[in-house]
Order: structure tokens, then C-alpha cells, then sequence
């Protein structure tokens, strides 16, 4: 079959190999029909960070169709639409006891700890499996591990009511932060990236406001209401540093992004001035949640999709994401060529 394949940094292979076998007791066997590609499998491929196994199939965000159950499998059937858990839990530490699955001392990920849904067979423990609604667009459906992050970072951020938020960075998760915002929130969302025309279809598919990063700018889109809110989807520490400056006293920043960089900072202006730092890693249990919003936000996802590809263009497409070429907010793989 025909996968994608992480052999170190920068190292990404299309290539044929041979299909996963029989799944044992407790795992499901998939024919990959969709995939996303993360920020996180982007940094991976850069750095190297998480690369456990070598050889390994990227990839986490999925969509396929049951074709085999393990023994033991009960709940699904052949032919099931489904979408993957990116979490690969343990079961037995303290944070997976008190439903923390996503701070288990043991956690990696699908594409890390096993082989992931760049390929067009994958076996999956049954427990990482939910099933989707078959009228679902598959390239929709594989956009649902992505929005339970984004419904994380929401409800990790508690904002207050009428009060405006930024979210700086507009790429995957950032616009997905936004989507939620702009239809959840009853107050002013904000949004910036370098990326003018990402930014520009966040706003246009959100109805967000674009600002740039100075508080002046940010003073007179809210009327001179402060800034208690803020999301930092970039993973630049610069970004970062800027933030802290222009959140009023008493607010919070959500840091999703991925950094590549540490940074210095004043312990005492957060003590002074009451700003929380709330860090978000992955997602706890607002998987079931997003799925359920897939039809919902159907048509907002499907503007916020760049491109379709075929397996054999993901090394292209990862260059071409890492240097920012990308107008769109997420390039989604599908298997056996593209939709007609």
C-alpha cells in the first residue's frame, strides 16, 4: 500500500509498503480515506522533537472506514464511517484515572507511538475509534481532531462575558479558535497573522476583526475595552513577549502554539499585574463534542480547507507549509485519489 513515512528530521518519504496485519484483540483495522496534516506533524518533521520509532507513518488527524474488528471489538461495524483519538494513553497512571487522558505521564500520539493515517490502511486500538456520520464529507469528518483542540483551548481560556478576545495566529488551530469564538462568544473576537490572506479568510469566514499587534490598534477595535483574553496560536516567543504587554491586568493568554524557541520572562508582571498563563495540550474529552459539530460548521470548515492532495504530494506540501506558501488553513490528504 502507499504511505508516508518520517525517517528523521527533515526526512519524509512517499513509498509503497506492506499493509498493516490482522488486528489483535482490541484494535480495528481502517482504510484511511482522509487525513490532515497538523503544525505539530511540521515541527516533528523539522525538528525531530518526537520521533520515538523509525520508520513511522504520520499523521493523526483521520477519517476512514472500518474494514476488520479484532476479537473483543464490540460497538462498530464494517463499513463504519469513523475518526481517530490522536491520544495514545496508557490507562493506568493517575491523570488517565481521573479522566486526564490527555496529561498521562506516558502519552504520545498516533503517527508517533504507532503508525498514523498517512497510508491507506491503518490499525487503531478500538478505544481511539468514534464513529462519524457516513453523510459526512470525509475531508469535513478528518477536521475533528483539530476542533476538539480548538473546543480545549476555548474552555481553557474561561472567558468573561462581552469581553473581546485576540487570537493571534490564523493558521489550523488559531482559525478553528476563532470559528468557535465568533459563533460562542458574545464578544468582539480579534484576529492577526503575517499571513494577510490567511487572516483575511478567518475574518471573512468568522466575521472577526483583523487588528495588528500594537495597542493602539487593539484599543480602538475595542473601544478602549481591555484586553482580557488572548490566544497565542503561533508558537512564537515574540509573539508571545508582545502579548503579555498588551493583555490588560487580570486577563489570560491560552498558549496552543507549538514553540521552537524559549524565552525570558519577568516572573513579577505576572504577579503584579494578575496575568495567567493557561496551557493547552491537545484535548480532554471534547472529541464526542466536536464531532457533533461537524454538521453545524460544515461549510465554514470546508472555506477554511486550502488544498486536497494525494499521498504522493505530502513531502511537497510540507515545504510548502513550512515556508508559509500556504493562502488557506488546512491542506487535507486523500487517499486513492482526489474527490471528484
Amino acid at each position: 500500500m502507499q504511505a508516508v513515512r518520517l525517517y528523521a528530521a527533515g526526512d519524509i518519504r512517499f513509498e509503497e509498503i506492506a499493509p498493516p496485519a490482522n488486528p489483535r484483540q482490541g484494535w480495528v483495522r481502517i482504510r484511511t480515506i482522509a487525513a490532515g496534516i497538523c503544525g505539530s506533524d511540521l515541527h516533528n518533521y523539522r525538528t525531530g522533537q518526537w520521533i520515538s520509532r523509525t520508520p513511522s507513518t504520520a499523521g493523526h488527524e483521520l477519517t476512514g472506514e472500518v474494514l476488520e474488528l479484532g476479537d473483543g471489538v464490540e460497538g462498530f461495524a464494517k463499513g463504519d464511517l469513523v475518526v481517530a483519538d490522536s491520544r495514545f494513553w496508557c490507562g493506568e497512571c493517575r491523570s488517565c484515572h481521573a479522566g486526564r487522558r490527555h496529561l498521562c505521564s506516558k502519552l504520545g500520539f498516533v503517527g508517533e507511538i504507532c503508525d498514523g493515517g498517512f497510508a491507506e490502511e491503518i490499525v487503531l486500538p478500538a478505544r481511539l475509534v468514534h464513529k462519524v456520520d457516513e453523510t459526512i464529507d470525509p475531508s469535513i469528518a478528518a477536521m475533528a481532531e483539530p476542533l476538539a483542540v480548538a473546543l480545549h483551548a476555548v474552555k481553557r481560556l474561561s472567558l468573561q462575558p462581552g469581553s473581546p478576545v485576540l487570537v493571534t495566529g490564523c493558521g489550523p488551530i488559531g482559525g478553528l479558535i476563532a470559528m468557535l469564538l465568533a459563533r460562542g462568544h458574545d464578544g468582539l473576537v480579534l484576529v492577526t497573522d503575517r499571513n494577510a490572506e490567511r487572516a483575511e479568510l478567518v475574518a471573512r469566514v468568522t466575521g472577526a476583526r483583523i487588528v495588528k499587534l500594537d495597542t493602539a490598534c487593539i484599543e480602538a477595535a475595542t473601544g478602549g475595552a481591555p484586553l482580557l483574553g488572548a490566544v497565542e496560536a503561533t508558537g512564537n516567543a515574540a509573539v508571545l513577549a508582545q502579548l503579555l504587554d498588551l493583555v490588560a491586568s487580570g486577563g489570560t493568554i491560552a498558549l496552543v502554539g507549538i514553540f521552537h524557541k524559549t524565552m525570558d520572562i519577568d516572573p513579577n508582571l505576572l504577579v503584579e499585574r494578575e496575568i495567567s498563563l493557561v496551557g493547552c495540550h491537545a484535548f480532554c474529552d471534547e472529541l464526542p463534542a466536536a464531532i457533533k459539530l461537524l454538521h453545524e460548521y460544515a461549510d465554514d470548515l470546508r472555506q477554511l480547507i486550502d488544498s486536497e492532495i494525494a499521498l504522493r504530494d505530502v513531502p511537497a506540501a510540507y515545504d510548502r507549509l513550512i515556508t508559509g506558501q500556504s493562502k488557506g488553513l488546512k491542506t487535507i490528504i486523500r487517499m486513492g485519489g482526489l474527490p471528484q
